[in-house]
């Protein structure tokens, strides 16, 4: 009898590894995030029980003293369950389909309506996350919710997992007595088996069911974690660029203001390049862009201003032509250029240059903006990436992207200019489109 006790707990421990290993596998995590598959999805995920489960029932066919690895009734139990009747039904036959071999042939029809019989479990749940909240420990929900007259729905459905488990192990155990060798049992080969090992099966059942409900429910949680922590990123991302996009537009409509009066066909310029580039915003809705297209949008941009400044504003770039490809934030650039036309050359006497470089060093991506202009005050300075609007928006969303693997600091000197420089890094840019 020790022994037996033995051999139960061995099976729960079983089909806990089984349970945590098959879930490392990417194809497993998607199916069971699937709430409505396709036909093709059931029949995979029944090919993934069968493996599961199947393999040990072969085994145990071959060498009988196994009892520990048949896992047929929880297995396909579990696959109706969780992927409704067609996958029950699909892997309680090739789990069972080994038992064949050792002449078990009530096994074949016997498992086969387990797995419908998961089917219908699922189907009696109102809610299938109410299969996910499933607990290997008492459920105390029920009680509570007769005492304080809540919806019962959830505590029922457990309630009905429990009585349909202990059903389909006595049901297992009759057939095992009724039709001997025909179907595997858990029972002492006894005829009138102890109380307390009764008990034992019917309890190890259980817990074999249950116990990889939790340990999936725990992974189905952390995908979908993840999954709101990315579109949270997402949403945060697009509110960052949609501060800066009205932002330019903005200050670029001042400009077309004040020229329609003093000059149209500049001012006419000025719409057509804004229309250029709204066009291109218009396109755009990846948080990451070719550092060759974000260059075009500069010059577009610059071209509008230069039709404000005139020869007072000049521009050079020295750019690495094997950064062209390479991927960076959208609208990095611009919010930066625009700064030190506003800031640094407009309120300098005779204007000023602006230039931008690149180049790639030990596996990372610099970027710098330099200017020639007024330059910003000391006081001010430190304060720059925290509170100028465009630097900080730029700053905030290379951390939402980059995390602490960037760097950006800006060097100024009243009266010589300012000067950004952003590092990165090129493969992890690579990544992340």
């Amino acid at each position: 009898m020790e022994q037996h006790f033995i051999t139960l707990l061995v099976r729960i421990a079983v089909i806990a590894s089984l349970a945590s290993f098959f879930v490392r596998f990417q194809d497993v995590r998607r199916l069971l995030m699937f709430e409505d598959r396709t036909l093709g999805q059931r029949m995979k995920l029944a090919m993934w029980f069968a493996i599961m489960f199947g393999s040990g029932v072969a085994l145990h066919a071959r060498i009988r003293s196994y009892d520990f690895v048949d896992l047929a009734l929880e297995g396909s139990l579990l696959a109706g369950l969780i992927g409704g009747y067609a996958t029950g039904l699909t892997a309680g036959l090739i789990i069972a389909f080994p038992t064949l071999f050792r002449h078990e042939f009530a096994s074949l029809p016997f498992y086969a309506g387990i797995g419908l019989l998961g089917g219908m479990l699922r189907d009696f749940a109102a809610d299938k996350q109410f299969i996910w909240q499933t607990s290997p420990l008492f459920d105390l929900h029920l009680l509570r919710a007769i005492q304080q007259r809540r919806n019962l729905k959830r505590p029922l459905f457990n309630l009905a997992l429990a009585l349909s488990i202990v059903a389909a192990t006595f049901l297992r155990e009759r057939v095992a007595r009724s039709f001997p060798g025909r179907i595997f049992s858990l029972y002492l080969p006894v005829t009138h088996p102890p109380w307390l090992s009764v008990l034992a099966v019917y309890a190890s059942v259980y817990f074999a069911v249950t116990i990889p409900i939790k340990v999936w429910n725990n992974t189905r949680n952390e995908i979908q974690l993840e999954e709101q922590k990315r579109l949270l990123i997402e949403a945060r991302l697009q509110a960052l660029t949609s501060q800066i996009n009205p932002h330019f537009l903005f200050n670029t409509l001042n400009s077309v203001s004040s020229l329609i009066r003093m000059d149209p066909d500049r001012a006419r310029q000025m719409i057509l390049k804004l229309s250029n580039i709204l066009r291109r915003l218009l396109r755009k809705h990846e948080s990451m862009t070719r550092l060759r297209d974000e260059l075009d949008f500069i010059a577009d941009y610059l071209a509008i201003e230069l039709v404000r400044f005139g020869d007072n504003l000049r521009f050079e770039r020295d750019i690495d032509p094997h950064t062209l490809d390479m991927l960076v934030p959208s609208m990095l650039l611009q919010p930066l250029v625009e700064n030190s036309v506003k800031h640094g050359l407009s309120n300098k006497v005779g204007g000023g240059t602006i230039r931008i470089e690149t180049r790639v060093d030990a596996g990372r991506l610099f970027i710098r903006v330099e200017d020639d202009g007024v330059g910003i005050p000391e006081s001010k300075l430190a304060r720059m990436l925290d509170t100028g609007i465009g630097v900080s928006n730029v700053r905030e969303r290379l951390n939402v992207l980059f995390g602490s693997n960037y760097r950006m600091w800006i060097d100024s000197q009243p009266g010589n200019g300012t000067r950004i420089e952003i590092e990165l890094p090129d493969t992890a840019v690579a990544q992340v489109v």
